[in-house]
């Protein structure tokens, strides 16, 4: 017998908050100093990221289908155990309480494993749409089945105090425990895409939402009243999981005491999260020893590996940093055409294949794969058809099946499995061995369910020549540069601009749009107004719009065609004797000027002090200045009140603010109601996903205005992008466009410490881009490794050891620094 306080968390149906309840409870009792242990009901390998987020200890999952019966209990203890004793587990469901595989009434539920584990559940209801109605969904859920035990509920996304309390009452009179209730807005959820939710190891913010969700958790939950009910639950009649010894003469433990492990190199990171806990404890049982590398950044296999475990994940969402890692790719391909034993599951499937959805992969399996419109999700029996890498003829597994790809047939291959009698996956001998030493299939198994899987791999581990796989040579300081330091030439460095860097073979980091579309409701918006295209454009709400967002007169805002034409306005307008622009800056405000025949003075902030602004050191007399903020190239944000000090009698202040709407609060725009001296820009292209649309527009005194509107032609602002700036402004979309900004500061702050990491000093930035030295002729080479950045030479104040690069999702933002490790750390390019 054993002691293992645990409870189950089920809900009513998917989507009812089963997953933010059971993260926010093991958290909280976490942080109130509890080890807590968990696990998750089905073969899910994205919650218990999560779980493992929340405790601190690896999530586990418990699925009679993959496991057996009979191990369901054990594994659960093993979990409660491993690696340290846990106070109490708390086990998270999967769909509706009594929801399992279909046509088998219920196995594989959440009311089974219950069952099996004598387990007591509390039951998360969503009562949004509800009242007293909850009060029968629980007695329901009580009644149904009498051997599992419902003893309490959460209710989650109470619209009000006496909305919840008429629930509460209803619930009560059952003689069922209301546990917490949770107000609509107290959730804090992950986001979801193809498959489900984001795994936690690709949410940079996911510590910070997790230390949120415990706060919220701890104060609506009845914390303690859920350690109670765990600990009443009965003692299991079972031992603990372990390991199994192999019965393999080979791989006893006799043969394997004193002999070196053999390393096997496990794909990790953000692109492969899907791998058991269990799956790398039995390898090392087994005689090997685990190693994690990062396909997306590491550049080589991890010395001396003998063995390949490549798991599941979504390597077609990150299949930019992993194609661009051309030496890793060569380096798995060498291994795997060269016999070392490997093993491909799903995802690992894909990487290696010749390519997904166009992007080139590993190439050691003959084939391509592409997204489906489609999920391809289900419990399935595999057979072995032949002899392969896990198994002899007639091996017979449960398993499942969670992707949403498909791959193009191969010819005349051997298949891995006969998944329900069709053929599946490859099993391969590409260094014709004699037998096969590639498998690799869609299929998902759990190696505690079948422990013969493992123990066939880790045989074929143990029979190969040992290799000393050391990484590839990186790049010398001196290698792989040209000549001079600024390839590609430019005819006019201030009429350049980042577009001209990019090319559809290379990853854009060059161009600082945000989106790479427009959001689904603002496309939806502009096909709307197709039909208006046949009427000249009006802008007359596009304005009341405007002004009403920045609580400023409609007299005070000028619709533009972008920032630029507000540029060429302001020239064709200005009689400026003594213009000034302050550099490093967007040059097309110079070059809009030297086109209307006016040569503006340059003030150039310097780079040792960071490329701040000093009110001193524009001339007194200039009667035109233009500065950026956040200033493009550099990203520094300057104090509204060092702007002040530009304004004064006879001058007129242009503001370029096209990323300040980058920036959480604005605090520094100089957007007021009372503008006189002051010209604003602002641009929506770069946040909305709209270069190619150009909306923009000006606010700034009346009179100043009214100036630039005699000199913009009829009609230059689309009906589209008046469409924009209506859209635009709406509070909707203001808290999207806020979302936005959280979202790339978090971005940012990913690519700050990964340049910094390297050596390198990136320019405080407040925006969507970072300025960074890296060394001439490090953007040629970053080229050529498939990577576009933004040369810096083109901004007067900068030269060819600056480059330009725009905030990506982390993902992206790992591949451009996995490449620039191997070119730019050497002080010696350091100019």
């Amino acid at each position: 017998m054993v002691s293992v306080p645990r409870l189950v968390i089920a809900a009513a149906a998917s989507g009812q908050g089963k997953t933010t309840v059971a993260v926010g409870v093991m958290a909280a009792l976490t942080r109130a100093g509890r080890a807590v242990a968990a696990a998750k009901v089905g073969p899910d390998y994205i919650d218990p990221g999560y779980h493992a987020l929340a405790t601190g200890r690896p999530g586990r999952n418990l699925d009679p289908w993959l496991q057996g019966e009979s191990l369901v209990a054990p594994l659960l203890a093993h979990g409660a155990v491993t690696p340290t004793p846990a106070d109490l587990t708390v086990i998270e469901g999967v769909m509706g309480l009594f929801d399992g595989r279909l046509g088998t009434d219920g196995w594989a539920s959440t009311a089974h494993v219950a069952t099996l584990t004598s387990s007591p559940v509390v039951v998360v209801i969503d009562i949004s749409s509800a009242s007293r109605t909850v009060a029968a969904t629980v007695h329901g859920l009580r009644m149904f089945d009498p051997n599992v035990h419902v003893v309490g509920v959460i209710l989650n996304k109470a619209g009000s105090v006496r909305h919840a309390d008429e629930v509460r009452r209803s619930v009560e009179q059952l003689g069922v425990p209301v546990l917490g209730v949770l107000p609509r807005d107290a959730g804090v959820s992950a986001p979801s895409r193809h498959l489900g939710l984001v795994p936690a190891a690709e949410r940079p913010e996911a510590a910070a939402a997790l230390d949120r969700l415990a706060e919220q958790t701890a104060e609506y939950v009845d914390l303690d009243a859920l350690v109670e009910i765990a600990s009443g639950a009965p003692d299991l009649d079972v031992e603990p999981w372990s390991p199994p010894a192999s019965s393999s003469a080979l791989l006893s433990p006799a043969a394997l005491e004193g002999m070196p492990a053999r390393r096997v190199a496990i794909a990790g990171g953000r692109a492969f999260t899907f791998r058991y806990a269990e799956t790398e404890e039995m390898l090392r049982a087994l005689g090997c020893e685990p190693v994690t590398f990062d396909p997306a950044l590491d550049t080589a296999l991890p010395a001396g590996t003998d063995g390949l475990y490549l798991g599941g994940g979504f390597p077609e969402v990150h299949a930019t940093a992993l194609s661009t890692n051309t030496r890793l790719l060569a380096d798995v391909r060498d291994a795997v055409l060269s016999g070392v034993p490997t093993v491909a599951e799903c995802a690992g499937l894909l990487y290696l294949t010749e390519a997904v959805d166009g992007s080139p992969l590993v190439g050691a399996v003959p084939t391509t794969a592409a997204m489906n419109p489609r999920l391809t999700l289900r419990y399935v029996t595999a057979i072995a058809p032949e002899d392969t890498l896990l198994g002899p003829a007639g091996t017979r597994v449960h398993g499942h099946e969670f992707h949403r790809t498909g791959t193009t047939p191969g010819q005349g291959e051997r298949a891995a499995w006969l998944l329900d009698g069709s053929p599946e996956g490859w099993s391969l001998d590409p260094a014709g061995t004699g037998s096969p030493t590639l498998h690799a299939s869609y299929l998902h198994t759990h190696w505690a369910g079948h422990p013969g899987l493992a123990t066939r791999f880790a045989e074929a581990v143990h029979s190969g020549e040992t290799r000393s796989r050391t990484a590839l040579p990186t790049i010398s300081p001196s290698a792989g540069f040209p000549d001079h330091h600024d390839a590609g030439h430019v005819s006019d460095p201030l009429e350049h601009h980042g577009d001209a860097e990019t090319d559809p073979g290379l990853v854009d980091l060059a161009v600082n749009v945000r989106l790479t579309t427009p959001p689904t409701w603002l496309a939806q918006r502009l096909r709307d107004r197709i039909g208006d295209l046949a009427a000249y454009p009006d802008v007359r709400n596009a304005r009341r719009a405007l002004a009403r967002r920045h609580a400023v007169g409609e007299d005070m805002v000028l619709p533009t065609s972008g920032a630029a034409e507000a540029f060429v306005l302001l020239a064709r307008m200005t009689q400026a004797k003594r213009p000034v622009v302050v550099h490093p800056q967007f040059t097309e405000p110079e070059a809009a000027l030297r086109r209307a025949g006016i040569v503006p003075e340059r003030v150039e902030l310097r780079a040792d002090k960071g490329f701040v602004l000093s009110p001193a050191d524009v001339p007194e007399d200039a009667d035109l200045v233009i500065i950026g903020n956040p200033t493009n190239p550099t990203g520094v944000l300057h104090p509204r009140a060092a702007l002040e000090q530009l304004r004064q009698p006879g001058r007129l202040l242009v503001v370029d603010e096209a990323f300040m709407d980058t920036v959480a609060g604005e605090s520094d725009s100089l957007i007021a109601s009372y503008m006189d001296g002051v010209l604003v820009l602002r641009s929506l292209t770069k946040t909305w996903g709209l270069a190619g649309l150009r909306a923009g527009y000006v606010i700034g005194a009346p009179d100043v205005v009214a100036g630039l509107a005699r000199h913009q032609p009829h009609w230059s602002v689309s009906t589209l992008a008046a469409t924009v700036m209506e859209a635009t402004t709406t509070p909707a979309a203001q808290r999207e466009a806020e979302a936005a900004v959280a979202e790339t500061e978090l971005w940012r702050a990913h690519l700050l410490r990964g340049l910094r990491h390297l050596g390198l000093a990136p320019v405080d930035s407040a925006t969507s881009f970072v300025l960074v030295e890296v060394g001439a002729g490090v953007r040629e080479t970053m080229r050529e490794r498939g990577y576009a950045l933004r040369r810096g030479d083109t901004f007067p104040g900068l030269g060819p050891t600056w480059v330009r690069i725009a905030v990506r999702d982390p993902h992206t933002i790992d591949g451009m620094l996995r490449e620039l490790a191997t070119v730019a750390t050497s002080k010696e390019r350091i100019a």
